[in-house]
């Protein structure tokens, strides 16, 4: 049987700006690459910050905005207060305890989508 790797979500943007303000500047991701099929078209850019590799696409049609993911990390109260001591201006995020046994948190990109980082409560 093959074996399935890793995922890379893409994510619909629409204002290059606003995704490297909250990509870059918020949530610590860096630039892995950038494509341009010429100057002055639409951006598509990879982005990443240690393994969660997402792609922000401006293309029509490369996706749809409004997505939902959810990211693991290892410390989902620590990467929280990292963020927060950023004094977001539009996301304030609060770790809470799911009845599923993960401790989470979501914030919304200025493009309607929304990423919940998790992490699995010890037992």
């Amino acid at each position: 049987m093959t074996t399935l790797r890793k995922t890379t979500p893409i994510l619909r943007s629409f204002d290059e700006a606003k995704a490297r303000e909250f990509y870059l500047d918020f949530l610590g991701f860096q630039v892995v690459f950038e494509h341009r099929f010429e100057p002055g078209l639409p951006l598509y850019m990879g982005v990443a910050r240690g393994d969660c590799a997402l792609h922000l696409s401006e293309h029509h049609g490369d996706a749809t905005p409004g997505a939902s993911m959810r990211i693991e990390v290892d410390d989902v109260d620590a990467l929280c207060s990292e963020l927060m001591a950023r004094h977001p201006r539009h996301n304030r995020a609060e770790v809470q305890a799911m009845p599923w046994g993960t401790r989470d948190f979501t914030v919304t990109d200025p493009f309607g989508n929304r990423l919940t980082f998790t992490s699995a409560i010890s037992a």
